[in-house]
């Protein structure tokens, strides 16, 4: 199957540091977590070893919590 090109806004964004940074939509869409501890993980992290996963999922609590989300 072809691979289609990545495109800004839909797949993925460019972080205040410059680093490209994948959309939570693309992670679904690839189907499952791959341990890297990705910033917009719909997963949850499954695949992310401890104690990097508890640290990653506080993190994001802390976030949510910021911006009312």
């Amino acid at each position: 199957m072809p691979q289609r090109s990545l495109q800004e806004g839909r797949d993925y964004e460019i972080d205040e540091r410059g680093y490209l940074v994948f959309t939570a939509l693309y992670l679904l869409e690839r189907g499952e977590c791959c341990g890297s501890g990705c910033k917009n993980c719909p997963f949850n992290y499954r695949n992310v070893s401890e104690p990097q996963k508890t640290k990653l999922q506080a993190t994001r609590k802390l976030g949510e919590r910021a911006t009312g989300k």
